[in-house]
């Protein structure tokens, strides 16, 4: 299935091609803040359409994960880092996909608050 994913005023766009996994629903500082229900996925599955310099990014913690907002309408649509193997991976935020019914999406829940 393939998904186009954007930010609130379009600046960041992206396309997505893969089957709808369950999001996690992390209750860490930073995913609770955002809103985040993430869908992680290899990279190879994502294409970004948004030159990386248009685009901003924030790291906390052990600064691993680049989570990229718009730095126009503060849209928080994706994360970057490598999993344990060191494959780049995505971690897209559904809440910017088109066309997703969020009340039908599986979620697992994530205890990102007490690591």
């Amino acid at each position: 299935m393939k998904y186009e994913g954007h930010c609130h005023c379009g600046k960041i766009a992206y396309d997505v091609e893969a089957e709808m996994q369950p999001a996690t629903e992390c209750n860490c500082s930073i995913c609770a803040s955002r809103g985040y229900l993430l869908w992680f996925l290899p990279a190879d599955k994502f294409q970004l359409k948004t030159p990386e310099k248009d685009m901003s990014h924030y790291t906390f913690n052990t600064h691993h994960i680049k989570h990229y907002f718009c730095p126009k309408c503060g849209s928080a649509t994706f994360g970057m880092a490598a999993d344990k193997q060191g494959k780049p991976m995505v971690a897209v935020n559904i809440r910017s996909l088109e066309g997703i019914d969020l009340a039908a999406v599986e979620r697992k829940h994530f205890d990102g608050k007490r690591l």
